[in-house]
């Protein structure tokens, strides 16, 4: 049995988020093919995740045997190394992530739980795992010329990758806010394939 943990960072709620359509999609069909894995699903916005507090840097760390869980930081970080597969769910805002996302990465990215420092250098301790990321973008980023400013997906593969999870699958659905652009048609078709990789997440 794999746990999953199902991350998402959009302000708008389920009913008007085309990003959320798409992920719900996904999690409805790795439901009905993997019944016996368990699901957790972390809505940034209800949890409250804010910025890291000041003064508090210092107790970022592993702590002693027995320590930390109820930590409203570490929390996120031991929650996040249990997991054996992620799904995260977040639209491409100012070319980049929500700043909700990556105040939650600075919340998991804590040495001695999620990496560590070597003599070689960081390692990652969260090898051996698997990440979808399924966005939305209100224009087309995949190719040129555009690519090149599409930093969202580009640093969760990065940020993760440091994290050990190499196994990294994206699902985007562009150009939704295009003039003339048929977003129903868009949506679906990216439903639709975030449904297929379902099936070998």
């Amino acid at each position: 049995m794999s746990k999953i943990l199902y991350i998402k960072a959009n302000a708008r709620p389920n009913g008007t988020s085309r990003t959320y359509k798409i992920s719900e999609g996904f999690i409805h069909k790795y439901k009905e093919l993997h019944p016996q894995d368990e699901i957790i699903t972390l809505d940034l916005y209800n949890e409250g995740i804010n910025f890291l507090p000041q003064g508090e840097l210092s107790d970022l760390h592993m702590p002693a045997p027995g320590e930390g869980r109820n930590h409203p930081i570490l929390k996120y970080a031991f929650q996040f190394v249990e997991a054996d597969k992620y799904v995260i769910a977040e639209p491409l805002w100012n070319l980049s992530i929500p700043a909700i996302l990556k105040a939650y990465i600075d919340y998991i990215c804590v040495t001695g739980i999620t990496f560590k420092y070597t003599a070689e250098g960081p390692v990652g301790l969260c090898k051996g795992k698997k990440a979808i990321n399924i966005t939305s973008r209100g224009g087309a980023y995949s190719s040129e010329p555009m690519s090149g400013f599409e930093m969202g997906d580009r640093y969760l593969r990065t940020i993760l990758g440091f994290l050990g999870i190499t196994d990294f699958t994206t699902v985007a659905a562009e150009g939704l806010d295009v003039v003339g652009s048929d977003v129903d048609d868009i949506v679906e078709k990216a439903t639709k394939e975030a449904e297929e990789k379902a099936k070998s997440f």
